[in-house]
């Protein structure tokens, strides 16, 4: 069986750090995502959902995304105090994307995407950027995610918002309580995972790069993301079966929400809706041998 995504396996010895929570390791990962990305600041958060959750919270204002998105974000606009708005952008996909443009400063979701000196190229000084390491995404963990930015305040702020409201101190009795928070910061088995994939990433870039490459000139066409190469078929639903049969697993990425009863929405999205039936993730991962890469081409130009 030729899986859709590589999930590295660790043997962790949390004996090795010194506070189970918040070892050293967080702010080295932190230091090493905002050095990589050409970010000054980073702070990292259980989950890229979670990041969302406390960069809108109350913010009171009504968020566009796209329809075919994963429903984590729709909820976090939602849970955090905001309106949903759905849109027809099909293009966003194992890309980076403007969640919102405030007037002094825009929200960059990067979930899906993590490149050399990307804040820099994508972002301005006081913007904030956010990453997953969701175990799929390019860099994995057992969850996780990381806000990026040139504004220490902003950065000093979710630091203490993650940690329960409390400035960061090594003991817990020299913390102080500065408002209510929530208990969303990045854990030290997270960090060590994420950190074991990151030291390995800049060799997965290159072996997705060749993947890519091959099946762009098979499939005849030009996609770049490293996190999902996506083809069309007439049917994904029956195709994804058929897939399995022959030993490839699939996935769907994604199917519209602006369509589910629970979001309230009576808006149309036709493009969306046209490729939710037809957008089909074939494996694309580093694991992948020479002959895992000839065996999908083979198979899906038979289907």
């Amino acid at each position: 069986m030729i899986n859709l995504f590589n999930i590295e396996n660790y043997t962790i010895d949390t004996g090795k750090f010194n506070h189970i929570l918040h070892d050293n390791l967080v702010n080295e990962f932190e230091q090493k995502i905002a050095d990589f990305v050409g970010a000054k600041y980073a702070c990292g958060v259980s989950s890229a959902t979670n990041a969302i959750f406390l960069a809108l919270l109350n913010k009171n204002t009504e968020i566009e995304i796209p329809s075919m998105i994963p429903p984590v974000v729709a909820n976090a606009i939602i849970t955090s105090g905001n309106k949903v708005k759905f849109t027809d952008n099909v293009e966003w996909v194992g890309d980076s994307y403007v969640l919102h443009n405030f007037e002094d400063y825009k929200i960059i979701d990067s979930a899906q995407k993590l490149e050399k000196d990307q804040f820099k190229k994508e972002a301005n000084d006081e913007d904030l950027m956010m990453f997953s390491f969701y175990p799929t995404k390019p860099v994995g963990s057992i969850d996780g995610g990381m806000i990026v930015s040139n504004d220490k305040e902003k950065i000093d702020w979710f630091r203490e918002a993650t940690l329960n409201g409390m400035s960061f101190a090594k003991n817990n009795w020299e913390r102080k309580i500065n408002f209510p928070g929530y208990k969303m910061y990045l854990n030290s088995v997270q960090a060590f995972v994420a950190n074991e994939n990151f030291k390995k990433y800049e060799n997965k870039l290159k072996t997705l790069k060749e993947i890519r490459d091959i099946y762009n000139f098979w499939f005849k066409l030009n996609n770049t993301s490293n996190h999902l190469y996506r083809i069309e078929v007439e049917d994904n639903i029956k195709a994804m079966a058929k897939l399995k049969k022959k030993g490839l697993v699939t996935g769907i990425h994604y199917s519209c929400l602006h369509n589910h009863e629970v979001y309230g929405s009576n808006i149309k999205c036709p493009e969306s809706e046209e490729l939710a039936k037809h957008t089909l993730s074939i494996p694309f991962h580093e694991a992948m041998t020479v002959a895992d890469v000839n065996d999908v081409i083979r198979i899906i130009s038979k289907l």
